[in-house]
C-alpha cells in the first residue's frame, strides 16, 4: 500500500492537465503533516492535498478537505506570505523517482517576479514538503532535518536543497525492457520473480512487482527457462508504453468487507475472485477514497492527543486510588472484633497487670467460654489499652462508612471519565472536541482559557431516517445527550442504550405514530455504531419510552437511569439507508 514513482508520475500528469497556470487563491494547514492549496483553474476552482504522513504520503486534488485548525501555524503563514497569488508554471519529476516539484511564479515584497518550488517528497517515514527559491536554497520545510537527525542529509533553511540518495534502480522510462529482465536475472542466488523487480525497477509498489510476475507465471523465480524470459520482456515492453503514453487505469483492490487493501494504476488480476477491483475517472478521485476514512480517524486522533491522554491519565488514577480505597474498606471489616476486645479488656481490668504485653482472658461472647489473647501496649494502663481498642472500632466504623461513600463516588467519575474517553475516540472533527472540552472545563476537569473565546456554534446531534420514515437522533457527547433525552425528546419517543457499554443516547421520534420494530431495530444499530462496541457484533441495546428515563439528582452529564427496558441484540451500522 503505496503511493510508487509510476503513480506519482500519473498525478504529475493529472496536475498539469487540469491546473497549469492556476492561480493560488488560498494555502491552508489543517495539521503538522497536510497542506492544502486552493487553485483557480480554468476548469473552475480546485484544492491540492499534499501530504507528508508517514503513513500516506501523497500529492492529489481532493474533494473533501480536512477540518482547518482556529489559527493558521507558521509555515502555512510563510507559504501564504511566498507562495500567495503564485501561478503553478511547472510541474516536474525525475524519471519515476517518489519527489515532485511544483514550480510557482510569484511576486514577491519588491515586486519583482520570482519562483518558487514546492518539492513533495513522498518517501513514507522520511516525507517531507520543502519551499526552495530560484537558486535552489532551502527556505523552509515541514519537517526540519538537522545534524541530530541525519549526517547524510540535512534540510535546514539557508542551505542548498539536495535530492535524496539515489537508488541503485533502472527506470523503466530510461532503459530498455531488455536491460531491466537481464538486471532482474543477474541477482546473486534465487529469489521469487517479484521481489527481484521490486530491488530492480525504479518506482514500482510490491503490488505492481506481484501484479507483473502473476503475468509472466505465478511462482516465478530468477533462475526462469527462456519462455518465462521472454513473457518477462513482452510484460515489461507493454508496462513501458502503458507508463510513457499514460494509459493507466485507477484501481482499488477492495476486500470483501469492503475495506480497501490497496490501489495502482494497472489492472490488477493476481487476486482472482478473491477481492473486487473498483476503477475510479482520476487517479485523485482514487486517493480520495482511499485515504479518506482512514486519514479522517488519524488526523482527529492527533488533534485530540492532548485530551485523550490527560483523560488516560485521569482515569488510571482514579482506579488506583480506587484499588486502595478497597483494600482499606476490607480491613475495616474486622471492626467488631475491635470493639470486642475493649468489652473483654475493661471487664478484667482487675486481673490484668500493669506493664503486660498481652492478657488472657475468658471471651464472653463465645458459647465455649475459649480464652482469647489480647495484646496490650505495655506503656499505658490496661483501661487507657480498652479505650484505646474501643476508639479504633469507632475510626474504623466511621471509616468504613466514609469510605463506602468515597468508592461510590470514584466508581461514578471513573464511569464518567471513560464515557468521556469512548466519546473523544468516535470524535469527527474539531467542533466537536471543542465541545467535550468544553463539557470537561464545566466539571472542573480543564482549566478554563483566559481572555475572551470565541465561542464555537455547538454541533446538532446526528441525524437518520429509518427506512420507515421514523426520525432517528443520536447524540455526539455526555452534553448532547442530556439535552436529546431530557429536553429535545418527547415523553413517548423511543429512548435506547447499549446495554453496560458507554454509548451515545439515540432516540426515535414517535411524532405522533406508534414506533415500528423496523425503526427501533436500525436505531439499535446506530446506538451500537456510535458506542464503545462498533467493532463487535451482537451488540445488546437496551430501549424503553423516554418518560421511564430519568437523571438522578448530581449525577453528571450523560448519566440516567431507566426502567421498564427491553433488550435487542445488533450488529452495529453506520447508515441504516444501506
Amino acid at each position: 500500500m503505496a503511493l510508487d514513482g509510476i503513480f506519482l508520475r500519473y498525478i504529475k500528469h493529472e496536475i498539469e492537465t487540469e491546473a497549469l497556470g492556476a492561480r493560488v487563491s488560498q494555502i491552508y494547514q489543517p495539521n503538522r503533516d497536510e497542506l492544502v492549496f486552493a487553485m483557480r483553474t480554468f476548469n473552475g476552482n480546485k484544492k491540492l492535498l499534499l501530504s507528508a504522513r508517514a503513513n500516506s504520503p501523497r500529492v492529489h486534488f481532493c474533494g473533501n478537505t480536512p477540518e482547518n485548525p482556529a489559527s493558521p501555524p507558521m509555515f502555512c503563514m510563510l507559504l501564504r506570505k511566498r507562495i500567495g497569488g503564485g501561478k503553478l508554471v511547472a510541474v516536474r519529476q525525475q524519471e519515476c523517482d517518489r519527489v515532485l516539484f511544483l514550480d510557482f511564479e510569484c511576486v514577491n515584497e519588491l515586486g519583482d517576479t520570482v519562483l518558487i518550488t514546492v518539492v513533495c517528497e513522498i518517501m513514507g517515514m522520511y516525507s517531507n514538503i520543502i519551499i526552495v527559491d530560484s537558486n535552489g536554497v532551502i527556505i523552509d520545510s515541514l519537517k526540519r532535518v538537522d545534524l541530530t537527525m541525519s549526517s547524510r542529509r540535512l534540510v535546514l533553511p539557508n542551505i542548498k536543497y539536495e535530492l535524496p540518495e539515489a537508488q541503485d534502480k533502472l527506470s523503466i522510462l530510461k532503459h530498455s525492457a531488455e536491460e531491466i529482465a537481464e538486471k532482474t536475472v543477474d541477482f546473486d542466488g534465487e529469489m521469487m520473480l517479484n521481489k527481484a523487480l521490486l530491488r530492480a525497477i525504479q518506482g514500482v509498489s510490491p503490488l505492481v512487482c506481484r501484479e507483473l510476475e502473476y503475468r509472466v507465471g505465478e511462482g516465478t523465480t530468477t533462475r526462469m527457462d527462456k519462455q518465462h524470459y521472454d513473457r518477462l520482456v513482452d510484460v515489461l515492453n507493454n508496462l513501458y508504453v502503458n507508463v510513457n503514453k499514460y494509459a493507466g487505469k485507477p484501481c482499488m483492490v477492495i476486500r470483501d468487507d469492503g475495506k480497501p487493501i490497496d490501489f495502482t494504476f494497472t489492472d490488477i488480476e493476481q487476486y482472482g475472485n478473491f477481492a473486487q477491483i473498483k476503477h475510479f475517472d482520476t487517479y485523485s478521485q482514487l486517493l480520495d477514497s482511499f485515504y479518506e476514512t482512514r486519514d479522517s480517524r488519524e488526523r482527529m486522533r492527533v488533534k485530540s492527543q492532548d485530551l485523550t491522554k490527560m483523560l488516560v491519565n485521569l482515569s488510571e488514577r482514579i482506579s488506583r486510588k480506587l484499588a486502595k480505597q478497597k483494600i482499606e474498606l476490607k480491613e475495616c471489616a474486622n471492626r467488631e472484633q475491635l470493639r470486642i476486645n475493649g468489652d473483654l479488656l475493661q471487664a478484667n481490668l482487675y486481673r490484668i497487670e500493669r506493664g503486660a504485653s498481652f492478657a488472657e482472658v475468658e471471651n464472653f461472647y463465645d458459647e465455649n467460654m475459649s480464652l482469647i489473647r489480647i495484646k496490650l501496649n505495655p506503656a499505658i494502663s490496661p483501661a487507657a489499652n480498652a479505650q484505646k481498642y474501643y476508639k479504633d472500632y469507632q475510626k474504623a466504623k466511621n471509616a468504613e462508612h466514609i469510605l463506602t461513600e468515597q468508592i461510590e463516588k470514584g466508581r461514578s467519575e471513573l464511569e464518567y471519565i471513560d464515557s468521556v474517553l469512548d466519546t473523544v475516540s468516535r470524535a469527527e472533527s474539531e467542533r466537536e472536541l471543542a465541545q467535550i472540552r468544553e463539557e470537561l472545563t464545566e466539571q472542573g476537569y480543564l482549566r478554563k482559557q483566559k481572555g475572551k473565546q470565541r465561542p464555537q456554534a455547538a454541533l446538532p446531534p446526528l441525524e437518520f431516517t429509518s427506512s420507515d420514515g421514523f426520525k432517528i437522533l443520536v447524540g455526539r457527547n455526555n452534553t448532547q445527550n442530556d439535552k436529546l433525552t431530557l429536553k429535545i425528546a418527547n415523553k413517548n419517543d423511543m429512548w435506547l442504550h447499549t446495554k453496560d457499554i458507554h454509548g451515545s443516547h439515540t432516540v426515535v421520534f414517535a411524532e405522533g405514530r406508534e414506533i415500528s420494530d423496523t425503526a427501533i431495530l436500525e436505531a439499535a444499530q446506530l446506538a451500537a455504531y456510535y458506542s464503545k462496541a462498533r467493532e463487535s457484533s451482537q451488540v445488546p441495546v437496551d430501549y424503553t419510552l423516554v418518560r421511564y428515563v430519568s437523571k438522578p439528582s448530581g449525577a453528571r452529564p450523560g448519566m440516567v437511569i431507566y426502567v421498564n427496558n427491553k433488550t435487542v441484540y445488533v450488529t452495529p451500522k453506520a447508515n441504516i439507508s444501506e
